[in-house]
């Protein structure tokens, strides 16, 4: 049986996982409209995974005799400036994302509940993969420039493919 308090962040987490969904989706369909087939490509896989990561919570919670919450969502933004800017801001909210993971294991240890807190073990090692992907996207951009992104575009679904960036 879950302890009440990881119980509550359980339920917080798959708000934020549902909301990372809904923002993956968006920026997938702004890419898809800017003509970047292969970066929208990759933000709808992007979402397909975190919806596949909120249902992980909702399975645990309900396993474990816990119950789980499906939220309403707030509305992600639809513009998101250019491309570079973009993986920004998908760079940023992994980090948030992370921090969370990092305060549901705090919480676990705090409340002795070893179980969640060696489930928990898998989010935590994907939110390093997931950092390290979009930094490794960042990088290639960089290194590419501006002048460059019909290539980066036809590119990085292959990253995703050899497993470099976020794919899990």
């Amino acid at each position: 049986m879950l302890p009440k308090k990881v119980e509550e962040i359980l339920n917080v987490q798959i708000r934020k996982e549902d909301y990372s969904s809904q923002l993956y989706l968006s920026m997938a369909s702004w890419a898809e409209n800017k003509g970047f087939e292969g970066v929208s490509d990759w933000l709808f896989a992007q979402a397909e995974e975190e919806r596949m990561h909120m249902l992980k919570l909702v399975k645990y919670i309900n396993e474990r005799e816990g119950k789980a919450v499906i939220p309403g969502i707030d509305t992600p933004p639809a513009d998101f400036g250019d491309v570079a800017g973009m993986f920004e801001k998908v760079l940023a909210h992994e980090k948030y994302i992370s921090g969370s993971i990092n305060e549901i294991v705090s919480t676990c240890i705090a409340e002795n509940d070893f179980t969640t807190q060696s489930f928990m073990q898998w989010f935590v090692t994907e939110q390093i993969e997931e950092e390290a992907g979009v930094r490794a996207i960042l990088d290639k951009l960089n290194l590419l420039g501006k002048n460059n992104l019909y290539m980066f575009d036809r590119d990085i679904m292959s990253m995703r493919a050899r497993g470099g960036a976020g794919q899990n």
